[in-house]
């Protein structure tokens, strides 16, 4: 197989990250598929993609040929059967929870061709935590794309123990057709490549919180105007997900047992509350919805 064998992609989850990436690959000429057991989610997924086509238009920054075309490339289902059927490449986004994408890899081992690549979107889950339940192990990887997923360049190849050199060529080079800059790693570790550099940051800066040396605001504002980061590290926690921080977090306490990985008190008193970041109106900061 090589990377012009690839032409259909399903995205299992149609989440946040999920659409996004469907739609990224749909734009650069892939058929593609977004499926999600919540209709609500799925509906959603559907209705961003027309509204951010005709923003695009509208905007002079697509022609209404090419939406037209786009539109008629990316479809929505229900069906995991029907979405990973005729796959060639499939790309896993949903909850970062082990155990569930364990059973999603073994039902997509079971629809997806032989020939298909199953790749995972976590931002910190390894593949071969996954790659056991299918029995197509070197076509197992990561492929972490970054939120939103659809401005963000960056995508990370981790290439696991058991992934073989082809699949990480492949991913390195479709990553390329969908017009990001893909880059790979050799061997799998904990964060991977930006997210682990993030991660101290992140960690130092909850530090700094929860000892009630400064506010969040005034640390955000020394990273942007001090290091010149383009936002804080709470400002991006409320990007990407306060709950997504949570669920990581707790993934890691369980793998290790080390006290020093559970989320922080503060985290966890907004996360309780359902203050999630951008996508519910408040996580550190307010948004008007």
């Amino acid at each position: 197989m090589n990377i012009d064998d690839v032409k259909n992609v399903c995205v299992v989850g149609a989440g946040n990250m999920g659409h996004q990436i469907a739609l990224q690959c749909a734009l650069c000429g892939y058929k593609t598929v977004a499926t999600d057991v919540v209709p609500e989610v799925l509906k959603k997924a559907q209705d961003f993609a027309v509204n951010y086509l005709a923003g695009r238009v509208q905007k002079g920054k697509l022609t209404e040929e090419k939406a037209n075309e786009t539109k008629a490339r990316i479809s929505f289902t229900q069906d995991l059967n029907e979405a990973a059927k005729d796959a060639d490449l499939v790309i896993e986004a949903v909850l970062e929870r082990l155990d569930l994408k364990r059973k999603i890899f073994a039902d997509l081992d079971r629809i997806a061709p032989p020939h298909a690549i199953l790749a995972t979107n976590s931002s910190f889950i390894v593949s071969s935590k996954i790659a056991d339940v299918t029995k197509r192990p070197d076509k197992v990887a990561n492929l972490h794309f970054f939120n939103p997923a659809l401005v963000m360049k960056l995508v990370e190849v981790v290439k696991g123990p058991h992934t073989s050199d082809e699949t990480a060529e492949i991913l390195m080079k479709f990553s390329e057709r969908i017009e990001k800059v893909p880059v790979l790693l050799k061997k799998e570790v904990d964060g991977f490549l930006l997210n682990r550099i993030f991660a101290a940051i992140y960690r130092e800066a909850m530090w700094i919180l929860e000892m009630g040396v400064a506010s969040f605001e005034d640390i955000d504002k020394a990273c942007v105007y001090g290091a010149g980061h383009p936002m804080g590290p709470f400002r991006l926690n409320d990007l990407t997900g306060l709950d997504l921080s949570y669920d990581i977090a707790m993934e890691r306490f369980r793998r290790t047992g080390n006290p020093a990985d559970l989320p922080s008190p503060s985290l966890v008193e907004r996360v309780a509350k359902g203050k999630y970041g951008q996508k519910t109106g408040e996580g550190w900061y307010k948004y008007d919805k």
